[in-house]
């Protein structure tokens, strides 16, 4: 990036690209980050860093090892080192695709703790690997068969909406460009929020309740109250 990348990006025109570095886990990248951000010459050739969510992948588990958790930290880390430099989620997927699975509720819910702690901790963007993929969780070229947000059965012509797809939606839904990303708090580890400024003036809340039970909640700005439910396995946005 130093000493040829970006340079060579500079020299051909095409110096206003943003170029966004390490593009892997979380768990190694606050290393890569002190590597390149630390260094002046290859910080400004560097717009960004990006990351994705699959530090629980071992390969005697794969897809994913119990017991293992994802290193969201590792974000705040970053964040907190070099302020100025954007943090982008650019690829998250679930594996082993199986139809069987279309509305299994866990998928989404991945989705949903992981995007609400990565904001919490300085993510800007949230990309996911597949909007759209087939009735086999394809095309891929290495028979890599993943679930996503809708399937387009190629057969039928049926467009299936999984709760992926819904659970994404209380972000993209309520959360517009150039939105800012304003401090929340809960009291009970059950209950997941992260909150974000719109430009037009208005705020949204997305709350996730991982529990099995109902939870009675009261929100609090400022010195309003709103006492409010939120029923069991699911995602809400309060939009205000």
């Amino acid at each position: 990036l130093k000493n040829h990348l970006g340079p060579i990006m500079e020299q051909s025109g095409y110096g206003d690209k943003n170029i966004v570095v390490w593009d892997h886990n979380r768990d190694l990248m606050a290393h890569r980050a002190n590597v390149i951000f630390g260094d002046p010459e290859a910080s400004k050739y560097a717009w960004g860093i990006g990351y994705h969510w699959y530090e629980t992948w071992y390969t005697d588990c794969y897809p994913h090892c119990d017991g293992f958790e994802n290193m969201h930290e590792n974000l705040a880390l970053v964040n907190q080192s070099f302020p100025d430099k954007p943090i982008l989620f650019t690829e998250g997927t679930v594996e082993a695709f199986s139809t069987d699975k279309y509305q299994y509720w866990p998928n989404a819910e991945r989705y949903g703790f992981s995007m609400i702690r990565d904001f919490n901790r300085g993510t800007v963007g949230w990309t996911d690997w597949n909007l759209l993929l087939d009735q086999t969780g394809g095309p891929n070229h290495v028979s890599n068969f993943c679930f996503a947000p809708i399937h387009g059965d190629t057969s039928t012509g049926e467009l299936i909406y999984t709760p992926t797809y819904y659970y994404i939606g209380h972000f993209s839904k309520f959360v517009g460009p150039d939105s800012v990303r304003i401090s929340t708090s809960v009291s009970r580890n059950v209950v997941l929020a992260t909150s974000f400024l719109n430009p037009d003036g208005t705020m949204a809340t997305i709350v996730m309740n991982k529990s099995n039970d109902s939870i009675n909640y009261s929100f609090f700005l400022n010195d309003r109250q709103v006492d409010l439910t939120i029923p069991p396995r699911a995602m809400q946005t309060l939009v205000y």
